[in-house]
């Protein structure tokens, strides 16, 4: 039974950032392990709340409170069993999910600070490795099924180690060159270093997953193909269209790009020098987009232009400017606007911010301008206002406030608009709805035999809804194929996170 009165004896702390001089001089992560004392001192902190609405803000159902006191009293061991029970990869969401779970926790409704949540979650995790080196849990009977996933991010490693632990066949299909999706080259090693993934290969690897690099579904490999080879498919491509600009003057200007374009070639530059095989940042066509000496603006407010902004650091930027199209938001939750346990909106300061950079609220792009030879050199800003009318968000400049910032390297990091137009979704009779998703059934099929999860089916989210919705997609392919008994399945296709009504 938890600690009732563990909250008052102690504070909410985080252990302490690694220096900024020193981490920005390499790639690591940013935050050292915890120790084991500041942990149980946290854990601690889990009161008896009788209902746990933390539950209710994680879409795993994670057991939190049931964790946080086997930590509390040093059962390590049952912590990390308890864990992995709803989640096939802590180590992952501990690192990068935003933790809805900690507004959601009672804590936040006595006006005191809620636990931390997701610390305690990534030293469990960690602690697993440490303790038994992610012991493959392999299936001792095989169903004779076979199934393809297509895509390697969390809802479809989730859903492979699901389906590979209950004795199907299973194969991941990835267009990259290496098993990952965003989680490899879309997140900055600094916030997940690539070892903790390498280490779930391993485990996924010897319980019997197959992993196909380099192969393009619907290009590589036809619909067809995967049809005749497998019993079942899933797909979990993501949401990787970038929402762009292409109305604003200048936007073909050499040096604005998409966010994403910069964080792949990061990464690839970083996974490179971890082999010995130092490599420039570009583009696949040799462009280089490296912020190393240049004027950086990232247009974006979100945690995608935080990334972008700890990767300029990093590469040596001269300067960087943050543009965000809202207000500054407030310090504290509005109970108005977002009543506890929802998302609030606030002022997210992440580690990249403490780092450098200018943080401008309240405007929006008006020209890249062009220094003449089709390169960027500064862009033109307005301050605006927002409004909502009818569903619809109406941006109005404020006349005499336009201004110049200097920008050698633009960086769109305003979202995204779904998954890609690619030749696959033809050929497996799959459509994109008006957000640019692909619609599913309540069994999470969207065409017979054709199964879709993750960012694919919700759009972009966060990863413990990917994680989610992959353990969900493979408990309906399992019954599916006739498997024996249920597999968990957190979340059906129409969930949504909590929200005032």
């Amino acid at each position: 039974m938890p600690d009732p009165n563990g909250f008052l004896r102690y504070d909410r702390r985080l252990p302490a950032r690694r220096p900024v001089p020193v981490r920005i001089s390499d790639w690591r992560e940013v935050y050292p392990p915890a120790g084991e004392e500041l942990i149980r001192e946290q854990a601690t902190r889990c009161m008896d709340c009788g209902i746990p609405f933390c539950h209710d803000g994680c879409p795993l159902g994670n057991r939190i409170p049931d964790w946080n006191d086997l930590v509390r009293t040093g059962n390590w061991d049952a912590a990390v069993d308890s864990l992995h029970a709803t989640n096939n990869f802590p180590e992952f969401t501990g690192r990068l999910c935003p933790a809805p779970c900690e507004a959601a926790c009672v804590l936040g409704l006595g006006g005191q600070q809620p636990v931390t949540i997701k610390q305690v979650e990534v030293e469990i995790a960690d602690a697993a490795v440490a303790r038994d080196g992610l012991r493959p849990r392999p299936a001792s009977v095989s169903t004779g099924r076979s199934v393809a996933v297509v895509g390697s991010g969390p809802a479809g490693l989730a859903a492979a180690q699901q389906l590979a632990r209950a004795g199907h066949t299973v194969t991941v299909y990835e267009r990259d060159d290496a098993i990952g999706g965003l989680l490899r080259y879309g997140i900055p090693d600094f916030k997940l270093e690539k070892q903790h993934i390498d280490k779930r290969l391993a485990q996924l690897t010897a319980e019997g997953v197959r992993f196909r690099t380099g192969v393009d579904v619907g290009v590589d490999v036809t619909a067809e193909q995967l049809r005749a080879e497998h019993d079942a498919v899933l797909l979990a491509c993501g949401a990787l269209q970038g929402r762009d600009t292409p109305e604003t003057p200048g936007r073909a200007l050499r040096g604005v790009h998409q966010a994403m374009a910069h964080l792949v070639a990061a990464n690839r530059v970083v996974a490179a020098a971890g082999d010995g095989k130092p490599a420039p940042a570009t583009l696949p066509d040799g462009t280089p987009i490296d912020a190393a000496g240049k004027h950086v603006v990232i247009i974006g407010g979100g945690d995608t232009a935080a990334d972008c902004l700890g990767v300029a650091h990093r590469q040596g930027a001269a300067g960087v400017h943050q543009l965000d199209l809202y207000p500054e938001p407030p310090a504290e939750r509005d109970a108005a606007r977002d009543p506890w346990p929802t998302w609030p909106w606030v002022l997210r300061n992440y580690p990249a911010h403490e780092e450098g950079g200018e943080r401008v609220f309240a405007v929006a792009v008006q020209e890249f301008v062009d220094d003449g030879t089709g390169q960027v050199r500064a862009v033109r800003i307005a301050e605006v206002t927002v409004e909502k009318v009818d569903g619809r968000r109406i941006v109005t400049a404020l006349p005499g406030s336009e201004r110049e910032i200097p920008a050698d390297l633009v960086l769109l990091a305003i979202g995204f608009e779904g998954t890609e137009e690619q030749p696959l979704l033809a050929q497996f009779g799959v459509t994109r709805n008006g957000r640019g998703a692909i619609d599913s059934g309540p069994d999470w099929q969207a065409t017979d035999g054709v199964f879709v999860a993750g960012d694919m089916h919700r759009g972009a989210s966060l990863i413990v809804w990917a994680i989610a919705e992959g353990r969900a997609a493979a408990a309906a392919i399992h019954t599916y194929l006739g498997g024996v008994g249920d597999l968990p399945a957190p979340v059906d296709p129409a969930r949504q996170p909590l929200a005032a009504r």
